[in-house]
């Protein structure tokens, strides 16, 4: 098996490569090579049971989509984009990465011909829906998005079920929770400061709250998105049928109750280390983001989350990311 990841140099793509390498296999089949893509050069694994090849380049750039695709891998984990913060800011470079780059990337795989049909996991995401929300939004609800990500994103759950009704692909779609704790630097994503309230204070730094206390949004752990994409690339995709988007699994809380699950599993030393500066851009982003979901027809497919409570989302990342200890 061939695999091959877009934005494999980002932090769900880094995860999700130490672990295809750690197992190597996906699902019942044997790996036997892979290929990583980014923008920024892919470090090259230690000891890797099979070939691995690294590609720096920008996939939105045209011709460069149909060179990935050229040697056929039998799973194409499509993870490349740029995020919400920065696609809000600049409407030029979101639209040409995150449309552009993937419809091009679709496009590759129709015409490689020869009855090339891969499987493709596409990472799409909850901003594809838009205020006003029902309590917990169902698997009926409707793509109303409120930001030019989300707008995006929402293009290419489109175009993945259309290639994949007329036998192009074998897509699947994946709308992502926003993930928390993101180990590693602060990024452009507006949801970013849902992990640096935890992660800089676990570290002994000050972290920054833009929003109000009460703010309500859906999460899930690093390790539970490896494991939804590790589930798209090997479920039985006839269940399916012609709706190949779904929302995963994940937590609604708030920033009040992710600041009370700090506190009880690192102290009140920790908590106090978060600093409110209220911030109008991001609170006017936020305030537009669904808050609560019911992903009834993912759980039904067998996606299923690491964590049952906020305080399993910290742990994970003092497990994971900081050798079990926190600077108390």
């Amino acid at each position: 098996m061939h695999i091959l990841v877009l934005g494999a140099v980002g932090m769900v793509g880094r995860k999700l490569t130490e672990r295809l390498l750690r197992d190597g296999r996906l699902g019942k089949r044997d790996i036997t090579r892979m290929t990583l893509q980014d923008v920024v050069a892919p470090a090259n694994p230690v000891k890797a049971g099979f070939p691995v090849d690294t590609v720096t380049c920008d996939f939105a750039v045209p011709g460069v989509a149909e060179k990935l695709v050229a040697d056929r891998p039998d799973v194409i984990f499509h993870l490349a984009a740029i995020v919400s913060g920065e696609a809000e800011l600049d409407f030029d470079k979101g639209y040409r990465i995150n449309l552009d780059g993937t419809r091009m990337l679709f496009d590759a795989v129709r015409l490689a011909g020869g009855g090339y049909k891969p499987r493709v996991v596409f990472t799409s995401s909850i901003a594809v829906f838009g205020a006003p929300f029902p309590e917990a939004i169902g698997d009926e609800f409707f793509h109303t998005p409120l930001l030019s990500y989300g707008t995006q994103k929402a293009i290419g759950e489109l175009l993945l079920a259309d290639y994949s009704r007329r036998g192009f692909m074998d897509g699947v779609g994946i709308r992502l929770p926003t993930i928390c704790i993101r180990p590693g630097l602060p990024n452009k994503a507006a949801s970013g400061f849902f992990s640096g309230i935890l992660r800089e204070p676990l570290a002994g730094k000050e972290a920054i709250l833009p929003v109000s206390e009460d703010v309500r949004h859906w999460h899930a752990s690093p390790r539970s998105a490896v494991g939804f994409l590790i589930h798209a690339a090997t479920m039985d995709t006839a269940a399916m049928g012609a709706r190949r988007n779904l929302t995963m699994p994940g937590l609604s809380v708030t920033v009040g109750e992710e600041i009370a699950a700090l506190r009880r599993v690192a102290g009140d030393k920790v908590a106090a280390r978060i600093k409110r500066e209220p911030d109008a851009f991001i609170m006017g982003i936020v305030a537009g983001w669904p808050r609560n979901f019911d992903p009834k027809r993912a759980l039904q497919l067998g996606f299923t989350t690491a964590e049952k409570t906020f305080d399993d989302i910290i742990r994970i990342h003092i497990e994971d990311e900081l050798g079990g200890k926190f600077v108390a």
